[in-house]
């Protein structure tokens, strides 16, 4: 059920530890928890927000919902949004769920999926996964696991004997099939896996799975290393020429081109909050620091997708330190511009924000081009009407104040 055409204008809710795809010209926002009076609240399991590059609306699902949870592992498919894991007050999990995205009826109907064959891994959150040949791909993770399912993969951080359950660190991989509804456990052919961790970020480039940073116990790090995705190898810890990024977890990356990948925030080894961005170009094996990006507005456990012009969208997430102060969740969408937009995106943004100007001539343009222009305004408008609001809470905050 779509929300109130009075809503048009309204913005998916501040939130951290979500999950976030893009599939065509849509991004899709679902789960993740906020903080209030210093309790963590799991957003609603049957909302998904959906931004159409021009106006965020909300529509309602139904069918068999995910609990609600944050540090899910969330990917698309072929239009299908897979979540898997994640966290919430009874605990972790090690469920499987799907929701069709390119629904015709406008109806979003999850589906738990329990008729697979093999064994899915242990509960965990705070995972990542690459997206390869329609298999999902996982890595890493915090979570828990029984005395007898203990192993060389699995670093312990802390135990409940009573129970025989530990907890701890994941840098086992595990792959589920789409097609065949099959979870397996690859043999590593060879090459030294990364060490044990949770909050890091993978992306996929070619039949590379590259995975960055990550934190175990108090230490956060900063190593690269990649996984070929068809013989089953790691590099072993890249070695970088030159500069890099400083140790982190909650950060993303994200694939910009055939050979870079766009890393963005995070949580510092000294538990300072990140705004910084960086490119790994794969071709000169380094890291270039970006020096145009606002140092205000630091993000952490956000989520980043990738447009369909090159644009990073990043959505939500915090400014703070989550571990020390789990107030600063955050609503607001940060585009970032990685390579120059086309000449027929400039001009479309060019007579949206000028609408009112050229008001008696956008009617004679050709019928497909008014499509997209009309989007354009409807665009402009929605970010008119939000900087409106904005200005004015901050006024009403003001006059409150004095």
């Amino acid at each position: 059920m779509a929300a109130d055409p009075a809503e048009q204008f309204c913005v998916a809710e501040e939130r951290s530890g979500h999950c976030a795809v893009v599939d065509g010209n849509f991004l899709y926002v679902w789960g993740g928890y906020v903080s209030i009076e210093e309790n963590e609240v799991y957003l609603p399991n049957d909302e998904l927000w959906i931004y159409e590059m021009d106006s965020g609306t909300m529509h309602l699902m139904e069918g068999e919902l995910p609990t609600s949870m944050s540090g899910s592992c969330g990917a698309s498919i072929n239009g299908k949004l897979y979540i898997f894991g994640g966290f919430d007050d009874k605990g972790y999990s090690n469920r499987l769920y799907y929701v069709n995205l390119r629904t015709k009826t406008g109806t979003y109907r999850w589906k738990k999926i329990t008729n697979f064959k093999g064994q899915p891994p242990t509960p965990r959150d705070k995972l990542s996964c690459w997206v390869y040949k329609d298999r999902l791909i996982y890595f890493g993770g915090y979570g828990c696991r029984k005395h007898n399912e203990l192993s060389d993969c699995f670093d312990v951080h802390d135990a409940f004997w009573e129970g025989q359950i530990f907890w701890g660190w994941h840098n086992d991989v595990h792959v589920f099939d789409t097609t065949t509804q099959t979870w397996s456990q690859p043999a590593i052919r060879g090459g030294d896996p990364p060490q044990p961790r949770a909050a890091h970020t993978c992306a996929v480039l070619g039949n590379k799975g590259y995975i960055f940073g990550g934190r175990v116990l108090q230490t956060r790090m900063n190593d690269l290393h990649c996984l070929n995705l068809d013989t089953w190898t790691w590099s072993g810890r890249i070695n970088i020429s030159g500069e890099k990024p400083k140790d982190r977890s909650w950060h993303t990356l994200t694939p910009i081109g055939d050979d870079r990948l766009f890393l963005f925030g995070g949580l510092s080894s000294d538990n300072v909050p990140l705004s910084d961005g960086w490119i790994h170009s794969i071709t000169t094996n380094g890291w270039k620091q970006l020096t145009h990006l606002p140092k205000s507005r630091p993000r952490l456990w956000h989520t980043a997708c990738l447009g369909k012009e090159g644009e990073v969208m990043v959505f939500g997430g915090s400014k703070d330190d989550l571990l020390f102060m789990d107030t600063g969740h955050c609503s607001d969408l940060l585009i970032f511009q990685t390579q120059p937009y086309s000449l027929l995106r400039l001009c479309l943004d060019c007579i949206g924000k000028n609408a009112a100007l050229l008001g008696s001539q956008i009617p004679c343009l050709p019928s497909k081009l008014l499509q997209e222009v009309l989007k354009k305004i409807t665009f402009w408008a929605a970010v008119t009407h939000r900087q409106e609001r904005k200005a004015e809470t901050e006024r009403q905050s003001q006059l409150n104040t004095t």
